[in-house]
């Protein structure tokens, strides 16, 4: 189906008031790592006020926003006193970990906006309801899969599927929980990895209870052999919908690590990625950014995922064009027009391309070397500023545009690779 257009946030023309002030337009940020720092940036250059919330005190977005709050998002009872205490004329989940049934019940007193809208945010949180939306609903090509929840479940599923094949939790992010199951004997430890890496841990991680124990749900994918993979964000706006230029990129272990535009691809590719995206952005409604995922093969188009916000693989925005992603969201969000989005670059620079700075182990983060990467041809460096790191995360990106993607990303690589993050 599509959705009707939803209700906008303010009056039209949307009327600006100073922040702080009675009036003043007022955006809940839920979830406030690099990309909802940079989403409150560009709500705060039209004069809106921002209150960023996360789990921990200091998030990326919390540096720039007028207030913060810190609170376990998915605990219902905490995020309803929160909507209730900052009142915000517009709620804009910037994480997948949410009590999401409070959106729904929040947008359905016609008080507050839900980004794009609180059904959406549901389904994309959970692998299970837009892989059915996509496959069993829009008919949409996607790789073979199936769904379930014990040991036993995945040694049938993964003789249905084929291997190899993927295995992820049904709410995850980053890549955390996922893995390749090449042989029979890779199973039991794929199961045990998923039960713990996923946003909802198994009370009994890897089924100790025994091969037909309910543990966390999982999604078993047959491996596709694709040419190459691309995101392509479409721009929800009250002017209909737009279609940034695909972004191609790399991912080790399901998490993001470069990006890049410029890259040729043929017409009738982009044709089908972009039915693909207004099939599954139509039915979600709302107004805003949607990162569609999709995997390339010759001529074929196969959906892969859709996340109703801004993407990582969109960093490279922040350089490629006039609007970024995070620029386009925010008037998208509030009603406004997203305008004309034109590439930057003059001749030598057609192309542009990103790259994840991460950081692994314990501690504060230090980054030194920022002179030397922005040494290099066309280079920028955005450092998020998170303050501390358990595990692996990312830390900062590097940013650059060339005559061609293999050039912008070669100058994309040796600025990150100029960096060296220390943790204290």
């Amino acid at each position: 189906m599509t959705s009707p257009a939803p209700r906008l946030p303010f009056s039209r023309p949307p009327a600006f008031v100073a922040p702080g002030r009675d009036g003043a337009p007022r955006v809940l940020l839920l979830g406030s790592g690099e990309l909802g720092k940079e989403v409150a940036i560009e709500l705060a250059r039209l004069g809106v006020e921002v209150v960023a919330a996360d789990r921990y005190a200091g998030a990326p977005a919390m540096q720039v926003a007028h207030a913060s709050r810190v609170l376990d998002m998915g605990d219902p009872v905490a995020l309803r006193a929160l909507i209730d205490e900052v009142a915000p004329d517009v709620v804009v989940p910037e994480i997948e970990a949410i009590a999401t049934q409070v959106l729904v019940d929040v947008e359905a007193t016609g008080r507050v906006i839900v980004v794009p809208t609180a059904r959406a945010t549901a389904l994309t949180m959970d692998r299970e309801g837009i892989r059915r939306l996509a496959a069993e609903t829009l008919g949409l090509a996607t790789s073979p899969y199936r769904f379930v929840d014990t040991l036993a479940g995945l040694r049938a599923a993964t003789a249905a599927v084929g291997l190899p094949c993927v295995i992820k939790p049904v709410m995850s992010s980053s890549g955390k929980g996922q893995s390749v199951i090449r042989t029979p004997d890779d199973v039991a430890a794929a199961w045990e990895y998923a039960q713990t890496g996923g946003r909802v841990a198994a009370s009994c991680p890897g089924g100790s209870g025994g091969p037909d124990e309910t543990g966390v749900r999982v999604i078993v994918e047959g491996f596709i052999s694709f040419d190459y993979e691309l995101t392509l964000l479409t721009v929800r706006h009250t002017g209909g919908t737009t279609f940034l230029d695909p972004i191609g990129h790399t991912q080790v272990d399901g998490d993001y690590r470069e990006s890049w535009q410029g890259q040729d691809v043929p017409d009738v590719v982009v044709r089908r990625a972009q039915e693909i995206a207004t099939a599954v952005t139509d039915d979600l409604g709302g107004y805003g950014v949607f990162g569609v995922e999709v995997f390339v093969v010759g001529e074929e188009v196969i959906f892969s995922e859709v996340s109703p916000r801004p993407h990582d693989t969109g960093l490279v925005t922040l350089v490629s064009q006039d609007l970024s992603e995070f620029a386009l969201h925010a008037r998208a969000i509030l009603g406004l027009p997203a305008g004309d989005v034109t590439r930057i670059g003059g001749p030598g620079q057609e192309a542009a391309a990103s790259c994840a700075v991460l950081a692994e182990g314990e501690g504060v983060p230090v980054v030194t070397g920022v002179e030397l990467a922005l040494a290099v041809p066309t280079a920028q460096v955005r450092i998020f500023g998170k303050p501390s790191v358990s595990g692996r995360r990312r830390v900062a990106v590097a940013l650059a545009r060339g005559a061609d993607v293999a050039e912008a990303r070669a100058r994309a690589r040796a600025a990150a690779a100029a960096l060296r993050i220390e943790l204290v």
